[in-house]
């Protein structure tokens, strides 16, 4: 719950800043050894400025990095040279250098928040900030946060840039059909197969016996920390939200912050120093305790725990489930209609039990970038198959069952201009984008003071860096 990091991004920030610090002159000496050139033995000897842009530099070793990048994410970077490489780094600085003049506003509250966060996971996974600096190769934690914090806000800036170039940009119907007249029907995108997908859920009902056994466990705790405990140990010992348990429980909120509105509510009515009653939201029962109080923002820390289901409860849950599918299967009841009347899952619920997609927000799921559990249940359904019971296990919310029904699926066909139009929209507003960017680069390369050193200045670039 309270952990704003999804783990999946989390993880790949994490590869990507072990990319980033981790070993890089070590690599950059590899591939002195693969390849034995008198450039590349200085480049061993001399991490050297490749490239200026504005106020930013590029160094030999920083193309090393993004390499390690990719490979971290699962990449593959056999078909990237390293001008390739110069020309992506390029422009990211020179998206940050216009922001900059530009005006563009990156509060470093927004950059503290997100570090604290990347921070947060990093020691999650490495046990402690001690061997976070010690695995990053930084001499002590401020070191380390300064150059984080750099990259982030770097990162940032040139995200604001990006965003306020593609932002403004729309297409019309005609600019859709025009593009799309463009393309030659033996070239005509293949669009991959597509899912419509509802579900029911089924939460096991947690006793109210289970639920004051954790209300009195988060009471005893509160008394303990009154007597001169810390509540920060505690957090560490007992906590069940995995995104604070290493920090001590500790969060940094204001009334904006992503957090459900009950514990919001709970920490805005306390006093620096006071601890909350046990109090309960979706993901489970808190206490809170209010460190400090900074303008609009508090500092606080907070134990969660979830009560545990029954083995009676979870065969309850079953049995409902199960009759609920065989319902639906007898044709007493529609997917939709049970879903709407008896899924305890209120985000579907009202629309009869249908999906979201989290990355388009339109109902539609390409079968080959789908969720890979969601990928394992639902890829070999066809239009109309129910799924059998799943018990799904998740570590916020806990066990339910549920069954997945294929409301429409689509099969992989060649664009069509009719039946597609909204792909083929976002294709050609794409395009429409890429040229905007490539525009803009174009004009502001020109005015922008930018170096090429060295061998780099043989390389072919996209743009035109080295202003021929």
């Amino acid at each position: 719950m309270m952990n704003v990091l999804k783990n999946k991004c989390a993880l790949s920030v994490f590869l990507f800043l072990i990319g980033l610090y981790a070993n890089s002159q070590e690599i950059i000496k590899d591939k002195v050894a693969e390849k034995k050139t008198t450039q590349q033995q200085k480049r061993q000897r001399i991490d050297g400025i490749v490239a200026t842009v504005g106020d930013y530099t590029v160094l030999d070793s920083d193309i090393d990095k993004a390499f390690l990048e990719i490979e971290g994410s699962g990449g593959s970077v056999k078909d990237i040279t390293r001008c390739q490489m110069l020309g992506k780094l390029l422009e990211d600085k020179l998206y940050a250098h216009q922001a900059i003049q530009d005006s563009i506003i990156v509060k470093d509250e927004e950059v503290k928040e997100k570090m604290n966060q990347q921070i947060d996971y990093m020691v999650e996974q490495l046990k402690s900030m001690d061997n976070v600096v010690k695995y990053f190769k930084k001499n002590n934690e401020d070191e380390f946060r300064t150059e984080l914090f750099e990259i982030l806000k770097q990162q940032k800036l040139a995200q604001e840039m990006t965003k306020k170039i593609v932002d403004p940009i729309q297409i019309t119907p005609e600019e859709t059909r025009t593009f799309f007249k463009k393309i030659p029907e033996s070239e005509r995108p293949l669009l991959g197969a597509e899912l419509e997908i509802a579900q029911i859920v089924i939460t096991p009902k947690v006793s109210d016996a289970e639920k004051q056994v954790v209300i009195d466990r988060l009471k005893e705790i509160k008394k303990q920390v009154q007597e001169g405990a810390s509540f920060t140990t505690k957090a560490v010992l007992y906590t069940e939200d995995p995104g604070s348990r290493s920090s001590g429980g500790f969060y940094k909120i204001n009334r904006k912050t992503g957090f459900v509105k009950e514990f919001k509510d709970v920490a805005f009515s306390l006093q620096e120093g006071e601890i909350s009653e046990p109090f309960e939201t979706e993901f489970g029962f808190h206490i809170i305790y209010l460190e400090k109080i900074k303008g609009q923002e508090l500092e606080l820390r907070h134990i969660l725990m979830m009560p545990k289901v029954t083995s009676e409860s979870l065969k309850q849950a079953k049995d409902k489930i199960d009759l609920i599918k065989k319902r639906i299967q007898d044709k007493e009841i529609t997917f939709a209609e049970a879903a709407r009347t008896m899924s305890d899952e209120k985000e579907t619920r009202a629309n009869g039990g249908t999906l979201i997609n989290p990355k388009t927000q339109d109902t539609h799921f390409e079968l080959t970038k789908m969720d890979p559990e969601l990928y394992s249940q639902v890829s070999n359904m066809k239009s109309g198959d129910i799924s059998s019971v799943i018990l799904d296990e998740d570590p916020k919310s806990g066990k339910k069952y549920k069954i997945i029904m294929v409301t429409n699926k689509i099969e992989e066909h060649v664009a069509d201009f009719s039946k597609d139009f909204i792909k083929i929209k976002e294709l050609a507003l794409k395009e429409k984008q890429i040229n905007a960017i490539a525009k803009w680069s174009e004009a502001k390369i020109k005015e922008t003071y930018i170096k090429i050193n060295g061998e780099y200045r043989d390389c072919v670039f996209t743009n035109n860096w080295l202003k021929k």
